[in-house]
């Protein structure tokens, strides 16, 4: 009975939950209402999308999409997306338009489908105040050029003979990347260098040649959506009558330029196939890339664990100190490194010291492999050390006590008798540590270093084929992840006596 009793409650409880979420519906499709659109931004491009005083969205793209939307009688939701993640998203049907400051180009055409041009801009050279050497596009040769990925800047970029490419994940870091000293030059579009100059943001920056192109850019849907009419005919409704003027006055304090009603590469003819063979071909077309990225990878995590296991055994020894103020500062480091998150570690080591160092009239820049491997061995040695602690504590005091009894001093005890018998104890651990590092690397693609993550970032920001690719990824790191596991398996047994037998 008690059990009929409960099948009878969740029935009523289901079928109330049902009418709920069916009268949410209904109710909004008999009152009429308004058309609600998912808008894709990345708030990292001021003037256009920035996070302004109180945490709210702002910028020219803001402005014009809440008047494109009151134009054309539908409401916006907007959404924070990488930049790079933007015309996967839309693909993918997440999101039902982007406004983000996307360039109309030939390629994102095939891929996406765009609006009536809604900007006029261009791409600049942008070189630190005291460098004389670049003074045009030519002089780029064989120099540092950070961009951002994804972009044209990245694209027009690839065109210099011999340049050193770094690509960030927005136009801010690649800014303070040149701000830093650590490239030469940044090509960018012209509007939000200019910004970022004219705000004081960034000191000791210039623009060198203001256009380098002419571009347009425009709102961007999935192919053939039907909210490309509605948001073409809110856009045209304010153009016509003044407020785009208005707008682009308030943000750049000038006329707007005319605009074309149409790019001629824009027009939709469907989207292609993507079969089965097509996508075959595209991982195996990546894949050499991605194996570059692979390597450097393992490069990061080897080092990084090596180091790491050093340092973290010093710090898990002095954990058990009976020096109460070295304690205290073991304590506060490994506190540290595992409260934050290892992304804010390694901008904090990358951008933030030589920023910090620099304004101390000293230079100072950081080799991107080398502030890698800081920050995740730092980070690593905070998770080692108790690791060590733990595994030195699971010995038998009495080891101690009859080392002692020997003559062996606390160190000798410690090199000989603790120690090893810790470590073997340590190895299921260090090898979860060592996986979980391994891992963690992808985050350093932030900072630009091409590991097996940005290889594949960049890949995509290419071809626009972001499944194929990041499977690909995903199973290289479920390569590395299974033979990691088998090696420290096999560590395992061959330092384990009792497993021999």
């Amino acid at each position: 009975m008690r059990v009929l009793s409960w099948l009878r409650f969740g029935l009523v409880m289901g079928f109330c939950c049902l009418l709920l979420l069916g009268g949410y519906g209904f109710n909004d499709s008999v009152s009429g209402a308004v058309k609600t659109l998912k808008v894709a931004t990345e708030p990292a491009f001021p003037p256009f999308e920035f996070i302004g005083e109180g945490g709210q969205p702002q910028g020219f793209s803001y402005d014009l999409m809440r008047a494109i939307a009151k134009a054309a009688n539908f409401n916006v939701n907007f959404q924070s997306i990488p930049f790079d993640g933007i015309i996967p998203a839309l693909q993918a049907k997440t999101v039902d338009a982007a406004i983000s400051s996307i360039t109309i180009t030939e390629e994102r055409a095939k891929a996406v489908s765009f609006s009536r041009p809604y900007f006029k801009a261009g791409l600049a050279i942008a070189v630190r105040a005291d460098n004389q050497d670049i003074t045009n596009f030519a002089s780029l040769r064989n120099k540092r050029v950070a961009v951002q990925i994804g972009t044209t800047g990245a694209k027009k970029a690839q065109s210099v003979p011999g340049a050193q490419i770094r690509s960030f994940d927005s136009a801010p870091l690649a800014l303070q990347e040149l701000a830093n000293g650590n490239v030469d030059a940044v090509i960018n579009d012209a509007p939000v260098t200019l910004y970022a100059i004219n705000t004081g943001n960034l000191q000791g920056i210039k623009v060198v040649q203001e256009l380098l192109t002419e571009e347009f850019y425009g709102i961007a849907t999935a192919r053939n959506s039907p909210n490309l009419a509605l948001i073409n005919q809110g856009l045209t409704s304010v153009l016509k009558n003044g407020e785009y003027a208005q707008i682009y006055q308030k943000w750049f304090k000038a006329t707007p330029p005319d605009l074309p009603a149409k790019l001629p590469f824009t027009t939709d003819t469907g989207s292609g196939g993507s079969g089965l063979n097509n996508s075959v071909g595209v991982i195996l077309r990546s894949l050499p890339i991605l194996l570059q990225g692979a390597l450097v990878t393992l490069q990061l995590t080897i080092f990084s664990i090596v180091l790491g296991l050093v340092g973290g055994s010093l710090i898990g020894i002095i954990r058990l100190s009976h020096i109460k103020p070295i304690r205290w500062v073991a304590r506060a480091y490994i506190d540290f490194f595992r409260g934050t998150p290892l992304l804010v570690q390694i901008f904090m080591i990358y951008f933030g010291i030589p920023a910090i160092i620099q304004e101390l009239g000293l230079t100072f820049n950081f080799n991107r492999f080398a502030a890698a491997v800081i920050a995740l061995s730092l980070n690593c040695a905070a998770y080692i050390a108790e690791i060590v602690r733990a595994g030195i504590q699971s010995i038998e005091i009495g080891q101690s006590e009859a080392a002692q009894s020997l003559g062996l001093s606390s160190l000798q005890t410690m090199r000989y008798i603790i120690f090893p018998q810790a470590f073997r104890r340590m190895i299921p651990p260090l090898g979860n540590e060592f996986i979980s590092l391994l891992k963690d690397t992808s985050l350093v693609a932030v900072i630009g270093s091409e590991e097996l993550f940005r290889k594949g970032q960049l890949i995509v920001a290419d071809n626009y084929r972001p499944f194929e690719i990041y499977a690909a990824v995903a199973v290289i790191y479920l390569c590395l992840t299974l033979l990691s596991s088998q090696a420290f398996s096999k560590l395992e047994i061959w330092m384990s006596p009792a497993k021999k037998l």
